[in-house]
């Protein structure tokens, strides 16, 4: 069974009462609110999760297995609500600390790669968001994004070229 999953025989049904929903959504909850924080920003990510989780529980009939994971299926749900969120009260900016010296390394290297990461065409970005920070295998990003998988391997391989190359410049 892959880590995250519900086993085979409860994996492609929702459930029809709240907990058997609560169940099937439990592995899925720690990726959907990484991405709804890079969606939205932290302060509005717990928000967008309890939207998605009241769009998902009142949609779950539409869910269908054959189309895609869970996972998949749930971070389309994100993505509409964390676009629908962005409509309606747009993201503040937030003003990071550019003294390296009041940083630890560990908060540098990560305010780098969401720098770099922001400089990416935003196909690239989402693309980089869903299989990386949601954890979606290339088959899933695919399916969410209705693009083939050759072009979400191909694109993906662009990206990490970019981000490799915005990287190693803010090194020097």
């Amino acid at each position: 069974m892959r880590e995250g999953r519900l086993p085979e025989s409860t994996s492609g049904d929702p459930g029809h009462n709240a907990d058997e929903f609560g169940a099937w959504v439990a592995p899925h909850l720690p990726a959907l609110a990484a991405l709804a924080v890079h969606q939205v920003g932290a302060d509005a990510a717990e928000d967008v999760v309890q939207e998605t989780l009241v769009r998902a529980w009142r949609r779950r009939e539409t869910y269908d297995p054959m189309r895609g994971t869970p996972r998949a299926w749930l971070v389309g749900v994100l993505l509409d609500r964390a676009r629908r969120h962005r409509i309606r009260r747009p993201r503040p900016t937030q003003v990071i600390q550019d003294d390296p010296e009041q940083l630890s390394p560990d908060t540098a290297t990560r305010i780098d790669v969401e720098r770099a990461v922001g400089q990416l065409p935003p196909r690239q970005r989402q693309l980089v968001a869903l299989h990386y920070l949601a954890d979606l295998p290339v088959a899933d990003v695919a399916a969410v994004l209705g693009l083939s998988e050759g072009a979400v391997k191909a694109q993906l391989h662009e990206a990490r070229g970019k981000l490799r190359r915005l990287l190693e410049t803010n090194d020097d």
